[in-house]
């Protein structure tokens, strides 16, 4: 993020615009909304421009900027339309100290005008430091469309109301009395008339203020395999109301970021045969925060029903008898056969699917070698990485064919995701060579599709 988001209190500010075409036009409709002092220097002024000097919005000074005129402006604007007058005037307001903005040129800009979807006291800022305007345009529209008219004199009355709701305990309460206000009792208040709003708020704070303390609740939730866009609905609204996010290292920093900005977000990592918390702990902070009335996320990379540790999270919460709910999510399997091309069962080839952990509490897991070493099957190797050379001398020993085809892949769903093809052999080196840093599944028995069909091409000419 280059550009950081702010909100600038310009009441009673200056603000210099040079310039008086349509860049300077457009800059100052909006310019114009705000209580700023709002000076404009132009030569030729568009009379739009001369009408507001008129009608005493902004004061019009005939002559281009000189030294002197940016003098205490917070804020200047350069809309000549001209880069050599532009640079010319964008030096004059570095000197006297303000910011400078040039228009539809952000490389000399010390800031920029984000797209604003405007229900005041109600804002909203979106910016794409420059690189697609045309998406921000399409979020102004989404969002003009998505916020009633209305939103705006509601925020005033409940602005005015704000220290009256002080009365209830920070956090939940009072974000579900604001909540219940801003969508549905202020709404149908303020469709009868403007007068039943401020009468509508104090039955709803007498309300809350008689409301039974809330009961806390947990709610065991998949992130998937590391992508956004793969996390269920149910999962994104439940991190949407959480209080408090208890998280597994696995989860990627893009689903964090998903979380509400007040939420408490707690790291409950695991590493294989490394630093870990104890199960007994985490079980203790979410049944800790949850007794405080708390919504709990307790979230998991991938789906919380496999390889989770569910079942005592869930007997932590049943002896201490709080609610709880799964939400299920896509496990890191399911996006890494999908990152091949492939499917987890074929017709023809295999009939089952085996999901491994490389490595139990004990140390490395033992499994049914034997049955797993014959032709055709296929198994998701879940903490694989360090284990591979036993695994692989277990395969071997117990009849595997050396040319089986396994696939690594890292990162699954994400950015960075990486697919590293080898065979049964070989998967030592190979893993060790990768390099691997992030979270990785290996897929026994199944090649990426395009070298699986190199293969049997190569059968046929053979």
């Amino acid at each position: 993020m280059q550009h950081f988001p702010i909100f600038l209190n310009v009441a009673g500010k200056r603000i210099v615009v040079s310039g008086g075409g349509d860049a300077a036009v457009a800059k100052l409709r909006l310019l114009l909304k705000t209580r700023a002092r709002v000076s404009v220097f132009a030569n030729d002024p568009a009379e739009e421009i001369r009408n507001w000097a008129k009608d005493g919005k902004l004061h019009l000074v005939t002559r281009a900027v000189t030294h002197g005129d940016m003098i205490c402006a917070a804020l200047f604007y350069g809309a000549n339309e001209d880069a050599t007058e532009d640079a010319r005037a964008a030096a004059i307001a570095h000197a006297e100290g303000a910011l400078v903005n040039i228009v539809d040129d952000l490389s000399d800009s010390q800031f920029i005008t984000p797209a604003i979807v405007d229900r005041d006291p109600v804002v909203v800022a979106i910016g794409t430091e420059g690189a697609a305007p045309v998406v921000a345009r399409k979020i102004k529209a989404d969002l003009e469309a998505l916020l009633p008219t209305t939103l705006g004199r509601l925020a005033k009355i409940g602005k005015g109301f704000r220290h009256a709701v002080n009365a209830l305990p920070f956090g939940a309460k009072r974000r579900n009395f604001w909540s219940a206000f801003y969508f549905d009792v202020g709404p149908k208040a303020i469709e009868q008339d403007e007068a039943s709003v401020q009468p509508a708020l104090e039955a709803l704070l007498d309300t809350h203020l008689h409301m039974p303390e809330k009961q806390g609740h947990v709610d065991l939730v998949g992130a998937g395999p590391g992508d956004p866009e793969l996390l269920t609905l149910k999962a994104r609204k439940a991190l949407d109301k959480a209080d408090v996010v208890i998280y597994d290292r696995l989860v990627s920093p893009d689903i964090l970021e998903l979380a509400r900005r007040e939420a408490i977000l707690i790291e409950a990592g695991k590493t294989g045969f490394g630093q870990a918390m104890p199960q007994s702990q985490i079980n203790e902070l979410i049944t800790t925060h949850a007794q405080k009335g708390h919504h709990i996320v307790r979230l998991k990379s991938g789906d919380p029903t496999v390889f989770g540790r569910l079942d005592e999270e869930i007997t932590a919460c049943e002896e201490a008898e709080i609610s709880w709910r799964v939400i299920p999510g896509i496990t890191a399997a399911s996006a890494a056969t999908a990152a091949i091309g492939q499917s987890q069962t074929q017709r023809g080839r295999n009939s089952s699917i085996r999901y491994l952990t490389g490595h139990n509490t004990k140390g490395f897991a033992e499994h049914d070698w034997r049955a797993l070493a014959a032709a055709g099957e296929v198994a998701a190797i879940y903490m694989g990485k360090r284990s591979a050379r036993f695994i692989q001398g277990r395969l071997l020993m117990h009849g595997a064919h050396p040319a089986t085809p396994v696939t690594i892949i890292e990162n699954a769903s994400r950015a960075d995701q990486r697919v590293i093809g080898t065979q049964l052999n070989m998967l030592e080196p190979t893993l060790t060579n990768a390099a691997l840093s992030g979270p990785a599944v290996v897929i026994y028995g199944l090649a990426p599709r395009a070298a699986e069909a190199a293969i049997h091409q190569e059968e046929k000419v053979q």
